[in-house]
């Protein structure tokens, strides 16, 4: 079931992104959030006006995920940067793909245009879905984090929302 994040996911939520910072690359962070540094990050999604929406499971939460703006200047408010986890023992199951559907509809409902993600190179997995659900490769910008003892390599991938028409 994937709906509306609340206050009461915040430890659940935290205790998903906590574990992809401590293990992946999907997040270009080395530090965890400890409980105010993790309460101030939740709440901006959560009050933020965008979407944030979980996936849950018997009232577990098994994934999260929201978009916010891509670029702060006026100019790019149609346009939308998405983020996208799961809990490690749900990964490669369809709910990132679940929640990225439902994130693209909100989008799209809200006016947005383009959809944004930028995913580490070698998330190839994360790749490969999105662009299963209309993203293209736009971007590959090399070399740009370190974590883990090397270097890393972002991939930007793009998907329109709506017809290319100027907005009223």
């Amino acid at each position: 079931m994937i709906e509306d994040a609340v206050a009461q996911d915040f430890e659940q939520v935290l205790a998903i992104y906590n574990e992809v910072i401590r293990n992946t690359t999907a997040v270009y962070s080395e530090e965890e959030f400890d409980e105010t540094q993790g309460r101030v990050w939740f709440d901006a999604k959560l009050y933020s006006g965008f979407p944030f929406i979980v996936a849950r499971e018997e009232g577990a939460v098994a994934g999260f995920a929201a978009f916010g703006a891509f670029r702060a200047w006026p100019c790019y408010r149609y346009s939308v940067e998405l983020s996208v986890h799961v809990r490690a023992d749900r990964r490669r199951e369809g709910l990132g793909r679940a929640l990225v559907l439902e994130l693209k509809s909100r989008a799209a409902a809200l006016g947005k245009h383009v959809m944004i993600a930028g995913i580490d190179t070698d998330n190839v997995a994360s790749i490969r879905m999105h662009e299963s659900l209309g993203f293209s490769r736009v971007a590959h910008l090399r070399e740009v984090g370190f974590k883990f003892g090397r270097w890393l390599d972002l991939e930007f991938l793009q998907c329109i929302l709506t017809p290319p028409q100027p907005p009223r």
